[in-house]
């Protein structure tokens, strides 16, 4: 009898937990004639300044950057009216949450977190030997901070909060932040992800930016990915207490923050004005999408991202198709919802004529 070869690599000793775990899933790639608006990316173009930033940044590629980015630390250093040692800087916002979660939490200990919120989240913890709790969405699909709260026990090492929640488009507010930091233990390493916190409009929001110093066990993230566009590039930052920053420096791959990443992010900086003009545009067109959205019968929750969050429950799959064959590439999360960023103004009418013919029957979790 003949048997079939094995594969390459099969009897290789690998952890179980990590062989189970599915790969991060990239959006679709979009048709030529349509439009992505699966990964929340900023549809505008670089800014010719911060085009020529990066090239420049070529002459030097045979050489290794700065390991520690410090030029653009003290950049945003000098914004937050910190010190440079109070901020790290990463590949993205999501590989510095890995850093975090890699120093304080092992096989074990618990990571607490809101869900549905990013994606990434689990398989951050499952790599880090942890084990995740997740705490259901309110109605509203906001977080519950009281409930995040009483699942705390004593294995649990970190709690992360994200506002807004990725894919939801909920905010925690200031208020409901408060109380949380107040009811949790001071040694638990709290992770703030504000990676859209450019987009939001709401004046009760929470705004790391007020918190800075004011909690020896918080830790604001924050990226350059999606209001600065430079999703290609991976640069994200962190501003807290330098002994947790440090713990989370020495669990970094060394020098994963490029040259091309530091110039790209001083640079963004340096037209910062007009990159939040361009936000303002995708704000504004947010806001009508969900208006129109809701003004069909979609109980779209509230949205200050640069998306919107469509709860098509056991429907998710079948309305994803059909985005789909009509050009538009979106983030499906069966059987809850769909995640539509918010893209080229040319994709808006053709988002809205297709929902338009979807609209469920239900109101039930009715948009607020």
């Amino acid at each position: 009898m003949v048997t079939a070869p094995e594969q390459p690599g099969a009897s290789v000793r690998l952890r179980p937990e990590i062989a189970a775990l599915p790969a991060y899933r990239q959006g679709r790639p979009a048709p030529a004639d349509g439009f992505k608006l699966s990964s929340n990316e900023n549809p505008h173009e670089p800014l010719p300044g911060v085009e020529a930033a990066v090239a420049a940044s070529a002459h030097e590629i045979h050489r290794y950057p700065d390991a520690t980015a410090l030029a653009v630390r003290e950049r945003i250093a000098g914004r937050f009216g910190v010190t440079a040692d109070e901020v790290i800087v990463g590949a993205g916002s999501v590989s510095l949450i890995a850093q975090f979660i890699s120093a304080a939490a092992a096989a074990g200990d618990e990571v607490v977190y809101s869900w549905r919120s990013f994606e990434a989240y689990p398989g951050l913890v499952t790599v880090a030997g942890a084990t995740s709790v997740r705490v259901p969405n309110r109605a509203d699909h906001s977080h519950d901070l009281e409930a995040m709260a009483a699942a705390i026990t004593d294995r649990t090492r970190v709690v992360i909060v994200c506002s807004p929640n990725n894919p939801t488009g909920t905010v925690v507010t200031a208020d409901e932040f408060e109380r949380f930091m107040a009811a949790v233990p001071g040694d638990l390493l709290v992770l703030l992800d504000e990676a859209y916190i450019e987009f939001v409009r709401d004046e009760a929001s929470v705004d790391g930016r007020t918190l800075i110093g004011r909690y020896p066990n918080l830790i604001v993230l924050r990226t350059f990915s999606k209001a600065y566009g430079l999703a290609g590039l991976r640069v994200g930052y962190a501003i807290g207490p330098v002994a947790i920053l440090d713990a989370a420096r020495s669990t970094a791959i060394p020098l994963s923050v490029t040259a091309a990443s530091s110039a790209g992010a001083i640079a963004s900086l340096d037209a910062e004005a007009e990159l939040l003009a361009r936000v303002d545009v995708i704000v504004e067109r947010r806001d009508r999408v969900r208006a129109a959205l809701i003004a069909q019968g979609w109980p779209i929750p509230q949205a200050q991202g640069n998306f919107v969050w469509l709860p098509t429950g056991d429907a998710t799959s079948a309305v994803a198709e059909r985005l789909f064959d009509a050009g538009l590439v979106t983030r499906a999360f069966p059987p809850e919802g769909i995640r539509v960023s918010v893209g080229e103004e040319e994709s808006v009418e053709i988002l809205l004529r297709i929902l338009g013919e979807l609209v469920p029957a239900s109101q039930e979790g009715a948009a607020v």
